[in-house]
């Protein structure tokens, strides 16, 4: 490996009532991808930030190419050569693909953007990743997977020597991460220093170099990825052995509570038909674009049913809006909790009292505050959600304790039925484990839990029964104990309607 590109000597941050970082040292050579571990809030976006310009250290050194950085903004770091591709998808939704990608440094003349040239360079860098985008496509309109791979090119595209990637296969199809793997070798070889931060641990193998590990805004440990193992690594990122990765439990299958018969809505979800029962966990598998996030939207009203029947308790139930899933028992727990499942500006209380004002206000709308607080206090210690206080802001919390808060305000419903659309995406082994006992608390309680997930070895680990889809159908529908990878990705494939039919449990 080469010279230094990134030199932090015991760097310290502090939020109000949170200490984000404490004499954590970091560096990071030329043709090296090194790896930054930890749980969520153990400091790593934090001190990413501070590489990147956006927070300012309190405390610490900073060397840049071997020069000392006394001050950073984002503008001077992106200039000196440093990109960051953040975890939460960081575009403007109502700009084109290309208005994106180089926003900012757009090719104009007397003052107008020189458009055609602008989605040239965009198409030229989109094909890199073999993607099959428009480059005049408005970002709202694009997948999370597609949102993501469009903000990997765009940091790519500024030519930098510093490449920061904060959870960057969260969203991404395995097609789409074997390609990514496949870039950062490329810049690995040109020279490019790389960050990579991810809870998908199994990841590091194909790419990593070195390992650093951070537990609570502090240095633990740093090697060589040859040199460990990825059960020192999480004994290291948790401080403790952690001896269950899929606590699933084996209950007696209840009564049956919920049933979908030939539900159609929209291009990918297309005569589907399921049932549920009590105490039971079914996992939907598929590739992106299978339909699952589209059957889950509309089981919970955000889209709209164009025929079949929903039943819950042998009763029909129309569910038109998401009032009316929740008046019937219905939680979701969205795939793009900043955007679907929280308001990030206000406090762990608030978000916790929105969906549940219904029972905390009185017939005249005034708010019981005391009850408010009893069940945020409730939902704190139950989901061991890591908070300063009931009144901190909720984007100042980690992406594990975010998730958290949005299963909160459902838990303290009455609700039935529990929708789970990509509950672990972006959040640590720790937190994971911490979601699938909750998962496991409330089949004990007899409640239906619908589980969505692009990781095969959760579905395989925590579901009572394997549902499979593929353009929008059900392929395949199959015990847990029938249920393997082979078969998932058999059925997952299984893009022709004969098949579907056949395949259909």
């Amino acid at each position: 490996m080469g010279e230094y590109l990134v030199k932090l000597a015991n760097v310290s941050k502090s939020f109000p009532g949170v200490v984000a970082l404490s004499d954590v040292s970091f560096d990071l050579r030329e043709g090296e991808v090194h790896a930054l571990l930890g749980e969520n809030g153990a400091g790593k976006s934090t001190l990413m930030k501070i590489i990147s310009g956006i927070y300012e250290r309190d405390s610490g050194e900073y060397f840049l190419n071997g020069n000392e950085i006394k001050e950073l903004t984002p503008k001077k770091a992106q200039e000196l050569g440093i990109a960051i591709i953040h975890q939460e998808l960081n575009m403007c939704q109502h700009l084109t693909v290309a208005e994106n990608m180089f926003l900012g440094k757009e090719d104009s003349k007397f003052g107008v953007v020189l458009s055609k040239k602008l989605n040239q360079k965009a198409k030229e860098m989109l094909d890199i990743f073999h993607l099959d985008i428009d480059p005049k496509t408005v970002v709202s309109k694009l997948s999370v997977s597609k949102q993501q791979m469009v903000e990997i090119a765009k940091a790519i595209s500024t030519n930098a020597k510093v490449i920061i990637m904060d959870e960057p296969t969260s969203s991404l199809t395995e097609r789409e991460m074997l390609e990514l793997f496949d870039i950062i070798r490329k810049l690995k070889a040109k020279g490019c220093g790389i960050v990579y931060i991810s809870h998908r641990l199994d990841e590091l193998k194909h790419i990593a170099d070195r390992v650093t590990i951070l537990r609570d805004g502090k240095f633990v440990i740093s090697k060589d990825f040859k040199d460990t193992n990825i059960e020192e690594i999480i004994s290291n990122m948790v401080g403790r052995e952690i001896k269950e990765k899929y606590p699933r439990i084996n209950l007696k299958r209840g009564k049956k509570i919920f049933e979908v018969k030939n539900l159609n809505a929209g291009k990918l979800v297309k005569d589907i038909s399921f049932e549920l029962y009590e105490g039971e966990i079914i996992g939907f598998a598929g590739l992106i674009g299978a339909g699952r996030t589209e059957l889950v939207r509309a089981l919970f009203g955000v889209d709209r049913i164009e025929s079949g029947n929903v039943i819950l308790f042998g009763k029909e139930i129309d569910v038109k809006s998401p009032i009316d899933a929740i008046k019937n028992g219905i939680a979701c727990v969205p795939e793009d909790r900043k955007k679907e499942g929280l308001c990030i500006k206000l406090n762990v209380k608030e978000n916790i009292a929105l969906s549940n004002l219904d029972t905390l206000c009185n017939s005249f709308g005034i708010l019981n505050r005391k009850k408010e607080f009893e069940i945020t206090s409730r939902a704190i210690k139950d989901l061991m959600i890591k908070t300063p206080s009931q009144d901190q802001e909720v984007m100042n919390l980690s992406g594990g304790n975010q998730q958290k808060i949005v299963i909160g305000k459902w838990l303290v419903r009455d609700a039935k039925i529990v929708i789970f659309d990509e509950p672990t995406r972006g959040i640590d082994v720790s937190a994971k484990v911490e979601i699938y006992n909750l998962m496991n608390k409330l089949k004990k309680d007899k409640i239906g839990v619908i589980f969505v997930s692009s990781e095969l070895p959760e579905i395989l680990g925590m579901s009572d029964r394997v549902i499979v889809m593929c353009n929008g159908r059900i392929t395949g529908n199959m015990d847990i104990k029938d249920a393997d990878q082979e078969k998932i990705m058999h059925y997952a494939t299984q893009f022709d309607q004969e098949g579907a039919e056949e395949n259909a449990g």
